[in-house]
């Protein structure tokens, strides 16, 4: 891969009419590594995030993006779920829960409680 651009690179500097080319090269090679880099994780990120809040149901342990922490009690529809916290019932948007703690009620492992020895 590193081939064909360092020959690129050479026919761009062998003559000085060809400096729109280099910018242009420039240009574009660092739009690729901005993409790569940045653009590209991003968008994965945000495709992880929706497949999450599409297979919400109901038992699920989710974080708001506000930090409450609540059971699914029921999904609404496609932007609406209710949760409970505590004694409380609320009504929140889907795109608000930032992530699922623990899926279908199943209960993650608890530290061992310390033993009475002095």
């Amino acid at each position: 891969m590193t081939a064909p651009l360092l020959a690129s690179l050479l026919l761009l500097q062998g003559n000085p009419a060809n400096a729109l080319y280099q910018q242009i090269f420039m240009f574009g090679s660092i739009f690729l590594i901005f993409w790569f880099l940045i653009l590209r994780p991003q968008q994965k990120q945000r495709r992880q995030h929706e497949d999450m809040l599409k297979q919400l149901k109901k038992g699920d342990e989710v974080v708001t993006a506000g930090g409450i922490i609540g059971r699914v009690v029921h999904v609404q529809d496609e932007e609406r779920v209710v949760i409970t916290s505590e004694n409380t019932r609320l009504l929140v948007e889907r795109a608000r829960i930032a992530r699922v703690v623990t899926a279908g009620g199943a209960t993650s492992s608890a530290p061992a409680a310390p033993s009475g020895r002095p």
